[in-house]
């Protein structure tokens, strides 16, 4: 059974307006367990709601919350939480291999039935995100009208490749800093911390965080199962389950119009991209300048005119 609570919720928008909108909550029966979902606007709008996927795997949705402001123009929202993380249900001792990219598009197409919006859809997709709707739109579901790989990838190596890269433009004490703990394995000391977090403050969000972002982070460590496991400890190279991970050789079977958005400065660095640009038929690509991983706080104005842009090319 799905339990609703419906809400008047006002909302940020991405030129710090704000706008008056219903919203409604639920949750989705799932493996015996829940996907905590929220709908922004009205599923029975004229034009085609949005489905945003979270960054992570395991960053709770809150930090997209500025994608609402889509509402104000006519396309419903949908956010919700991936399960492990969030508002839904947290499973700390599931093994390690309960945890796949096929377990999260299960969810996802379980969640566009439930809505009833299977046949009619657009899938953003932020990071981790992206990877899962790039996933979900190499398998040509009909129901979906356009896609948008924000500050994503397309291959795990890609990634890798492009820390290094970033990681050799570091002052070098913090270079050997970082470098020193990763041999000693000595991940917690605070010193590792800071230099990680020196990092993260050039390629992840170059702006003061928002409590809404913080809000992601912070249930991202108190329960960081999904992300450890698939992930790994930081940002800096997949070494979870996810190290070997590739869509490059598929992406040719995606028909779809697609967004690729990418900072300046991302963490997500342009090699990420390039097998997005050059094997998906109608593609188009933005750079946020002066943008990292987080571009959408960090210009939310350049980058939703672009997001806006985009879909009202999709004419629906």
């Amino acid at each position: 059974m799905l339990a609703f609570r419906t809400r008047p919720l006002r909302i940020p928008g991405a030129l710090c307006r704000y706008y008056l909108t219903m919203t409604t909550e639920g949750f989705l029966p799932f493996l015996g367990h829940e996907t905590w979902f929220e709908v922004t606007g009205q599923l029975d709008s004229q034009r085609t709601p949005v489905v945003a996927l979270h960054g992570g795997p395991g960053v709770a949705h809150n930090y997209l919350e500025p994608m609402k402001g889509l509402s104000a123009d006519g396309w419903p929202v949908v956010l919700y939480d991936q399960l492990g993380c969030g508002k839904s249900t947290h499973l700390r001792d599931a093994p390690s291999d309960f945890w796949t990219v096929e377990l999260f598009l299960d969810e996802l197409d379980a969640l566009l039935n439930h809505l009833g919006i299977s046949s009619n859809y657009h899938l953003f997709g932020q990071s981790w995100g992206g990877m899962l709707a790039a996933e979900h739109a190499v398998r040509r579901p009909t129901g979906l009208r356009s896609l948008i790989l924000s500050n994503s990838l397309a291959s795990s190596a890609l990634w890798a490749q492009g820390a290094t890269r970033l990681r050799a433009q570091l002052p070098a004490e913090t270079l050997h800093v970082l470098e020193h703990h990763e041999a000693a394995g000595t991940l917690e000391e605070p010193d590792y911390v800071v230099a990680v977090e020196e990092y993260y403050s050039r390629h992840v969000c170059r702006v003061s965080m928002p409590d809404y972002v913080q809000a992601s982070f912070a249930q991202l460590a108190e329960d960081p199962t999904v992300y450890g496991t698939m992930w790994g400890p930081n940002e800096f190279a997949p070494v979870g389950s996810l190290s070997n991970w590739t869509v490059v050789d598929r992406l040719s079977a995606i028909n779809v119009p697609t967004l690729v958005i990418t900072g300046e400065f991302d963490e997500a660095t342009s090699e990420c991209q390039v097998p997005f640009v050059e094997n998906i038929a109608d593609v188009q690509q933005v750079v946020v300048h002066g943008g990292s991983h987080l571009s959408m706080v960090e210009e939310p104005e350049f980058y939703f005119s672009t997001v806006r842009k985009f879909l009202s090319g999709m004419n629906s």
